[in-house]
């Protein structure tokens, strides 16, 4: 039996005791060409729901999480038409994603994990809570409910009671299902059941969680549109033993592509026709890189002012004994780095002043920053005729400020 996360409409129909478990999509790029790309992970995310909620996952309408500091996200079911949903922010196309759960109990809830595209291809580990061991495995390629053979179960001690660690491992080749690191199915590309490939799952995917109730009532049980559902969960759902919980500690989602976005090429659901777009390196750090940036720039505008004063400073006692102190001196270096960026140091009477720019190929904001350095001895910069280095134009404190300034905000504009 297909089962999954039901969608706002699918609360709708719980509410009327027509209970069904579906997914769903925004946009279906088998039937519509102008569906937007999907935003790839494209790296290795770990989420700890123990440390509460995460700018990672969306909340499905009408979900309300709390979080458990020994215990992890809480999915709880307190009335009949709470189904408690998160899916993952971005997608994978290929990878690796394990979670450790605790399923929910009582007869009609069902727990699932799974993993979902764009046109309904499907990856899942689900929990009957009227029974207590074991999880069921499945799979569904581009929505198709025709049948209902794919469902394979598996032995797990007390799944209601204690967390396991479930783990899809998805390839164009095959998908592999573990349960506390032991290979418990495998499904190749070209098995019977998945039609040959035409039935296998190989689209981005993203990560399902939820909890929901499978069989609303009794007369749900016996209702030709709901009857196969109820008789898969076991039996009508009794409210009176509410709240029904379903517990999350942490998923790891590896993805094994490495575009920023994925592409659907047209409209046949082929994993040949998705094409990755773009590298997303260091592209999920924007919003920590602004604030980076105006952290830098504070701190430059002060380390600016501090060593502007001390050259001003420095520079009078330089003059004042020049010929005392050429033993002592050092020229002006510059050198660059592989990445493009060069950096400039000069020093003068115990004060070290070091400017970095980032070239334009470097993909890298330019930002200035100046740092001083105390020596033991003062230094003064000569030129090779012995009088004292001067640079060719002088900027007073506020034009470094409003430089420095300019630079940052310049960044946070682009």
């Amino acid at each position: 039996m297909r089962a999954s996360i039901l969608s706002a409409g699918g609360l709708l129909l719980a509410a009327a005791g027509v209970v069904n478990g579906q997914t769903f999509t925004d946009c279906n790029p088998l039937t519509n060409t102008s569906c937007p790309p999907d935003p790839a992970l494209s790296s290795t995310l770990t989420t700890d729901f123990t440390k509460g909620a995460s700018p990672d996952w969306t909340l499905e309408d009408g979900t309300t999480m709390s979080y458990d500091g020994t215990l992890g996200a809480e999915f709880v079911i307190k009335v009949l038409t709470d189904a408690p949903t998160i899916s993952s922010a971005k997608y994978i196309f290929f990878g690796k994603v394990s979670a450790t759960v605790r399923a929910s109990p009582g007869t009609g809830t069902v727990s699932s994990f799974i993993l979902e595209s764009d046109d309904l291809d499907e990856i899942d580990w689900e929990w009957l809570g009227s029974t207590d061991s074991s999880v069921e495995s499945n799979f569904f390629g581009k929505g198709n409910t025709t049948t209902y053979d794919r469902a394979v179960y598996h032995n797990v001690a007390t799944p209601v009671e204690t967390f396991h660690v479930y783990t899809v491992d998805w390839t164009a080749e095959a998908i592999n299902w573990y349960i506390d690191g032991n290979l418990v199915r495998t499904l190749a590309y070209g098995d019977a059941l998945a039609l040959g490939g035409k039935n296998y799952p190989q689209t981005p995917m993203r990560v399902k969680m939820g909890n929901w109730v499978g069989c609303a009532s009794v007369a749900a049980t016996t209702d030709p549109k709901t009857q196969g559902t109820c008789q898969w969960a076991g039996g009508a759902i009794d409210m009176s033993h509410a709240p029904f919980t379903m517990y999350v500690q942490s998923v790891t989602i590896e993805d094994y592509g490495s575009g920023c976005e994925y592409i659907y090429g047209d409209m046949s659901g082929s994993y040949q026709s998705i094409k990755e777009s773009g590298s997303c390196t260091n592209s999920n750090a924007g919003a920590d890189r602004s604030s980076s940036i105006i952290a830098s720039t504070s701190s430059a505008i002060s380390s600016s002012i501090h060593a502007s004063s001390s050259v001003g400073s420095a520079s009078t006692a330089s003059a004042q004994s020049s010929s005392s102190s050429k033993a002592g001196s050092s020229s002006p270096t510059s050198a660059g780095s592989s990445s493009g960026s060069s950096s400039h140091s000069s020093a003068v009477s115990g004060v070290t002043t070091v400017t970095t720019t980032a070239s334009a190929t470097s993909g890298s904001p330019t930002v200035a920053a100046v740092a001083t350095t105390a020596s033991s001895a003062p230094a003064q910069s000569t030129s090779s005729d012995g009088n004292i280095l001067k640079p060719k134009h002088k900027y007073g404190t506020v034009d470094v400020v409003v430089m420095v300034l300019g630079l940052g905000l310049g960044y946070l504009v682009m």
